[in-house]
């Protein structure tokens, strides 16, 4: 009876840490490069990992990376397709909104207009090849590449263009309440927004799980249902002060967030969202169910295109400038997210929210070695690395399922 006991105890706590195994090795990580940095590389404190410039810094670093990693895991999930022209995609509507905004004096508001719908005339173009004509997503988006990168360097004419207007950079580079408020001010009101995001997050916690019991679907524990939201909450708290001791919230990470709301919502709770992952397990079992998979998967490349030109309306305010070498590997930045994340290679699994710890990973890596002093090149090696653990992980997984 003991051992019995002792099963039903470790059934829920080894399936808590299976789905949350990329958090705990993001918190192990990030100690472990904390420490390397005060104890190796004897840095003060203030240049430090977890510092609340660094922090802030660290968010619009990796922006561009969860905005791609978001429009790229609706790809994955479809069958394990990815889309190697989103960097090109970049650079293009970049050059399209400096040309636009700097050149021609354009309002803001109308050149990201234009913009987000050049993303969506090129995620058209690409997606009715690879939807409705069936060339191979890899051979329509590998032209793509191609294709965007040549015509953004011919608007550009191989020239950068910089220069704009402090009304378009503080849309994405700017904090709330300001950097130019009280420090009194700034710590109160990012706290406020902290308590704020906790209380919706939790409501939205017990109205999922509440949905669940209604619905005779397996749901957590009470204890590891307590524990998961105590621990995100904490996090929450302790990001908003860390931010609020240094200049506020950062515009950006509320566009990240709504972006990031919107398609978890979408993809966990819309019957389009589910058939992404329907066609990903089975396309053919998924056409016969009656889902129109042709549709499925132009919504999907479409989808990335239009994402591609936010992050680049993001990048072009970040850098304050256009040129024909901006996005160059974002695609593998955003693919290496997905599948440290918990994408599969073969679709059909993965979640927004573990694209967003692949792209938080991958910014925490870059950035620890970066203070460090790691040389470049060994950067690759060691993202190279990270990257082919997790897709054997996952493969290694997927055959240890099927043969239990």
């Amino acid at each position: 009876m003991t051992e019995t006991k002792n099963k039903s105890v470790a059934r829920p706590l080894t399936g808590f840490l299976k789905k949350n195994t990329m958090v705990i090795a993001l918190v192990l990580v990030t100690l472990l490069f904390e420490i390397l940095i005060i104890t190796v590389a004897h840095k003060p404190a203030s240049q430090a990992l977890l510092t609340p410039a660094n922090i802030s810094n660290l968010i619009s670093q990796n922006s561009y990376v969860v905005i791609l990693a978001v429009g790229m895991l609706m790809c994955i999930l479809t069958g394990g397709n990815i889309d190697l022209s989103v960097g090109s995609i970049v650079a293009l509507v970049g050059a399209v909104a400096g040309t636009l905004i700097v050149n021609m004096h354009v309002n803001i508001w109308l050149a990201m207009i234009i913009c987000l719908l050049v993303g969506l005339a090129i995620g058209a173009w690409q997606a009715y090849w690879i939807a409705y004509i069936r060339i191979p997503p890899f051979i329509v988006t590998l032209a793509g590449m191609l294709l965007w990168r040549g015509l953004a360097q011919i608007i550009l004419d191989g020239l950068t263009i910089s220069g704009y207007p402090e009304s378009y950079l503080n849309l994405f580079n700017s904090y709330v309440p300001g950097s130019d408020a009280e420090k009194g001010i700034i710590l109160p009101v990012t706290l406020v927004i902290g308590i704020v995001l906790c209380a919706v997050y939790l409501v939205t916690q017990f109205m999922n799980r509440a949905k669940r019991k209604r619905n005779n679907y397996e749901a957590q524990s009470t204890s590891m249902f307590w524990s998961k939201n105590v621990v995100v909450c904490v996090l929450i708290m302790a990001l908003s002060l860390m931010l609020g001791n240094h200049k506020g919230l950062p515009t950006i990470l509320i566009l990240l967030a709504v972006i990031v709301l919107i398609y978890a919502y979408y993809t966990q709770n819309t019957v389009p969202g589910r058939h992404l992952y329907a066609m990903g397990g089975n396309e053919k079992a998924a056409k016969l169910s009656g889902i129109n998979t042709n549709r499925t998967m132009f919504f999907a490349y479409t989808n990335m295109a239009f994402l591609s030109a936010v992050a680049a309306l993001v990048v072009t305010a970040r850098f304050n400038s256009a040129a024909p070498s901006a996005g160059t590997s974002y695609e593998m930045d955003a693919i290496g997210a997905c599948f440290i994340g918990g994408a599969s290679a073969y679709g059909g699994t993965g979640t927004v929210g573990g694209a967003v710890i692949g792209a938080v990973f991958m910014g925490v890596i870059n950035n620890g070695m970066s203070i460090l002093g790691i040389d470049a090149n060994w950067q690759k090696v060691v993202k190279g690395l990270v990257l082919l653990a997790a897709v054997i992980f996952d493969v290694v997984s997927k055959r240890r399922a099927q043969s239990e």
